[in-house]
């Protein structure tokens, strides 16, 4: 049997979609899986256990090139991603995403069942258009994670326990380990990540309750604070930590999806807006401390009953707005909650 998964994005969703790709394997021992999935995000399927192939799509980039001196490339790139898609028939294709962008490839690509959820659900862009097998829509208030299990269980796919088995290799663990010790870190004491940014404005928490943050953890528990995420974040972080009176390290951008993975593996606890690294710390199976304020921690939160999710429980909340004129949902939540929540994990 051949079966084509496809989810494209983002790093969270993927990270939901792997406890349904170590099912299929388990359920399908000797089929060939394939993975079509976008180029960020593809490093947290690339040399999985469970696959056998990985197709990356760089839509992002061709789009922003489109225009540009490589456009003639960008195009042949293109081209040829188009024939690998289509370079197999596939016995099943399943659409975890349920978007415009991934209909659009599995109406490309080459599947005698092409299945995903039917009409019904939110922000489906009316993917289900392209199916020839529609499941029923699933309530969006059941977890990403849970969702996508409903989706395989209605296709006689069962699965008893949540594994994901991110690929972290032993040589990305010394590389870790090496930069840790650059830090003067020592890997016996306390770490401690927080993951301050996210892309929405409305998710956000205050720099210097983040800072002040970092400064009693450091106090009172001799912890070691790494700040991670991505290039990006790299000056919103310099900004927190200027706001400090002790020391901490800013890895901003200067981890992968996977060396990443292998940090919060060493962390005692990763404190974290509502973004994707949030989920890689919990897939490694590490306490997370999540800052809620205008999405909903019971469809995306942290998956698990170890994590401590923060939220200040107004009527409004959530609203699942990138903007608002106040953002009191995150405004109230105060630093002496979350120290409360990091003595608990401790304790």
């Amino acid at each position: 049997m051949k079966i084509l998964i496809v989810k494209l994005s983002a790093i969270g969703d993927v990270i939901h979609t792997l406890p349904s790709l170590n099912a299929i394997r388990k359920n399908y021992p000797d089929a060939h899986i394939t993975w079509l999935i976008e180029e960020v995000a593809s490093s947290l399927v690339v040399g999985h256990e469970a696959l056998d192939r990985v197709i990356i799509s760089k839509r992002t980039q061709w789009i922003k090139k489109i225009l540009g001196p490589s456009c003639l490339n960008n195009i042949k790139e293109a081209y040829q991603f188009i024939k690998e898609l289509r370079d197999t028939e596939y016995d099943l294709i399943i659409d975890f995403q349920g978007l415009l962008k991934s209909a659009v490839l599995i109406a490309l690509a080459r599947g005698k069942r092409k299945i995903g959820f039917d009409k019904g659900m939110e922000h489906m862009e009316h993917s289900y258009i392209f199916l020839n097998e529609r499941i029923s829509p699933v309530n969006m208030d059941n977890h990403a994670l849970l969702r996508n299990l409903m989706l395989i269980n209605a296709l006689g796919i069962k699965s008893k326990e949540i594994e994901y088995k991110i690929p972290v290799s032993d040589h990305t663990r010394k590389f870790i380990d090496s930069i840790l010790e650059r830090h003067g870190i020592k890997s016996y004491g306390l770490l401690v990540a927080i993951n301050p940014v996210a892309k929405w404005e409305t998710k956000l928490w205050d720099n210097r309750k983040f800072a002040l943050l970092a400064d009693r953890l450091i106090e009172k528990y001799n912890a070691s604070v790494i700040f991670t995420g991505s290039q990006s974040d790299k000056s919103t972080i310099k900004n927190i930590i200027s706001f400090m009176s002790k020391k901490a390290v800013n890895l901003a951008g200067k981890t992968t999806l996977k060396t990443l993975a292998a940090l919060y593996e060493k962390t005692r606890f990763v404190i974290s807006t509502d973004t994707g690294p949030m989920h890689m710390a919990a897939a490694v199976g590490t306490p997370v401390i999540a800052l809620f304020g205008p999405t909903a921690p019971w469809r995306t939160g942290p998956f698990g009953s170890e994590h401590k999710i923060l939220r200040s429980e107004l009527n409004c909340s959530p609203c699942f707005k990138r903007q608002c004129s106040t953002i009191d949902c995150m405004k109230q939540i105060s630093v002496e909650q979350v120290l409360d929540a990091a003595n608990s994990i401790l304790s």
